[in-house]
């Protein structure tokens, strides 16, 4: 994974957000994970052409955020009060190619003397007319999701069954539900309490955001995935002593076109999972006209088959209005017997109040098993 070299006499760096008119989509998440939180840069903010003159917190969830939205990187050179050192690409696509409509943004940023930080697959440091305009104005191209050389990528090796702390996976039903949001919410939640919280990132956002221990999962080769995953937890484990480790899950294991989960119940071994699904989406994101439903049942039947507990669901609300929110909350607690939350709406201490359940029952087992 590229480090930015650069960020070492600051803790945080200003940088802007390029969303490419997509703020209000779901392909927005990073951009949607950055307005929210972070930890490496401070968000002064958002280009995008369709939402400009707005407040990028109100535009996410009507709560106002001081990061103004503009309609070009020139508007905002031209009106912000505030220098920015980075332009982030904001949005994540399938298939993570560049988008014809960010270019522009990209070489204006460029252009106005500003480094840029992607993580899409296509890689923006490979392009030869935007490595070439960076080289004339001397910035530079950070593609984070570059993996790093197969010499220093890690194999499982089992290292992982000597840490004691919870592990608790935040798993989903498809792609895009929410899971960083959800598992980065818990975490700061329980470190503002003083729990001695940690989140594993697995995602090009998580990273972004700058949470410190993690990898990026779909840029690792296949056959270091799992060994990637441990080493993450292994060094958090070592290096913090956390009373809980929550890992950021991806996709689903039950989505046709991206299956994932078995690592973080295997490799990883989270007994524990937090199971975030959306309501109003019948379909795998992307897989629509190949009709193929998300069923919230066959993903707990799968977790579960892994050994796995589910300790609460949680719900994506989007798409849905406060009246559908509270019914589904309703129906899914009389199915499926476990607490269901609605993060963006309820706030995590319901999910706290079961996390604790939860792990006061793991140290019982773990003592019992010492015991015997």
């Amino acid at each position: 994974m590229t480090e930015i070299v650069v960020i070492k006499n600051k803790t945080m760096q200003n940088a802007i957000i390029l969303t490419g008119g997509s703020i209000t989509n779901s392909d927005a998440k990073t951009a949607h994970g950055l307005i929210r939180t972070g930890r490496r840069f401070n968000i002064v903010g958002v280009i995008d052409k369709t939402s400009y003159g707005e407040d990028a917190g109100n535009l996410l969830e009507n709560k106002p955020r001081n990061i103004p939205v503009y309609s070009s990187v020139k508007e905002f050179i031209k009106n912000s009060s505030c220098n920015a050192e980075y332009a982030i690409v904001g949005i994540a696509v399938p298939g993570g190619i560049l988008p014809a409509e960010l270019l522009g943004d990209i070489k204006e940023s460029i252009e106005a003397g500003l480094s840029v930080v992607s993580g899409l697959h296509e890689y923006l440091s490979e392009n030869p007319v935007l490595a070439d305009l960076a080289q004339k104005n001397n910035v530079r191209l950070l593609d984070i999701r570059k993996p790093r050389p197969k010499k220093e990528l890690k194999f499982w090796t089992g290292e992982i069954v000597r840490v004691t702390a919870p592990i608790i996976a935040v798993l989903g039903t498809d792609c895009c539900v929410g899971k960083r949001t959800t598992a980065a919410m818990i975490t700061d939640k329980m470190v503002s309490s003083g729990i001695n919280a940690q989140m594993v990132f697995t995602g090009q956002t998580g990273w972004l955001q700058g949470y410190k221990y993690g990898f990026i999962l779909d840029s690792a080769y296949n056959d270091f995935v799992s060994g990637e995953l441990e080493n993450a937890v292994v060094r958090c484990y070592d290096e913090t002593n956390p009373d809980i480790i929550l890992l950021e899950g991806q996709s689903s294991l039950g989505n046709p076109s991206g299956p994932c989960g078995a690592e973080f119940l295997l490799s990883a071994r989270a007994k524990g999972v937090i199971l975030q699904h959306s309501p109003a989406r019948r379909y795998y994101e992307g897989q629509e006209h190949l009709g193929m439903l998300i069923s919230l049942e066959k993903e707990i039947e799968l977790i579960r088959v892994y050994g796995s507990e589910i300790i609460a669901i949680t719900l994506n609300t989007n798409g849905l209005d406060l009246y559908q929110a509270l019914e589904y909350k309703e129906k899914f607690e009389k199915e499926f017997n476990l607490p269901v939350v609605l993060p963006l709406i309820e706030g995590v201490d319901a999910l706290i109040k079961a996390i604790d359940k939860y792990v006061a029952d793991y140290r019982l087992k773990e003592n019992s098993v010492m015991l015997k």
